[in-house]
């Protein structure tokens, strides 16, 4: 009688994180940040159909890299209790912090109990009304969840974007600033393959690239706005705080 085939836990956990990883590894990166107008999201994404960055709630924003298919129905599964949330009680009680709770949970049970773990990382971001009022929160595919100063990048080559935003980053940046910033960081990693993986995993230094700002998707969680925060900056506006 042949024994059934084991494997222990730990290894389990282990393929799995790493098949996460793997997978994560292969997309375009994402930079979120706090300026002085808000917290601005920036993601290299040359489609304009399939969004990384997206609206959750009033003063909420969303970004993600990863498989697209998963974290878009994070994405919708967030909005729709923010809305029952927010319409069942009220406005105010729909914060980043309940979002990030309820992702971190779903995440933890798909990565322990499907047999294949989401492929994707989160930022969930609440604009206040001070610098000291913001929140961001990551998330990632075993639903570990982390609370953010100042910046954060997901994606591919995350260690040389975070490694060049540690060096330049300074609390207060205008936004014109900011996203100089997040554009040269998104240029520190490897360039893209055709199917979007990061080339240059190898190790190797890599030269910064150009990241063209028709590759970007730009939206800003404006600070100054009562309601609906989340404002997309389109490729002409992008031209001129470039240049600013």
């Amino acid at each position: 009688m042949s024994m059934p085939f084991y494997v222990s836990p730990e290894q389990l956990i282990k393929d799995k994180a790493d098949y996460a990883r793997k997978g994560i590894a292969r997309g375009r990166s994402v930079v979120v940040l706090q300026v002085a107008d808000g917290i601005l999201l920036v993601a290299e994404n040359p489609s304009r159909a399939l969004h990384k960055i997206s609206e959750i709630y009033d003063r909420i924003g969303f970004a993600a890299v990863g498989k697209y298919n998963e974290f878009e129905n994070l994405r919708v599964a967030g909005v729709r209790l923010a809305d029952m949330r927010g319409y069942a009680y009220d406005r105010r009680d729909v914060t980043g912090r309940s979002l990030a709770n309820a992702y971190a949970q779903t995440l933890g049970t798909i990565f322990t109990e499907a047999a294949k773990p989401y492929e994707v990382e989160l930022v969930v971001a609440e604009v206040g009304a001070a610098a000291d009022d913001d929140q961001i929160y990551r998330l990632t595919f075993d639903g570990s969840v982390a609370d953010e100063h100042g910046f954060v990048a997901m994606g591919g080559s995350s260690e040389s974007i975070t490694a060049h935003l540690t060096t330049h980053w300074s609390e207060g940046m205008t936004l014109s600033a900011g996203l100089r910033l997040a554009i040269e960081a998104l240029g520190q990693s490897a360039q893209p393959g055709p199917s979007g993986a990061s080339g240059g995993q190898s190790g190797g230094h890599q030269a910064p690239r150009e990241v063209p700002l028709t590759h970007l998707e730009v939206a800003l969680l404006q600070r100054d706005r009562p309601r609906r925060t989340f404002r997309r900056i389109p490729v002409e506006q992008l031209r001129e705080l470039a240049d600013g």
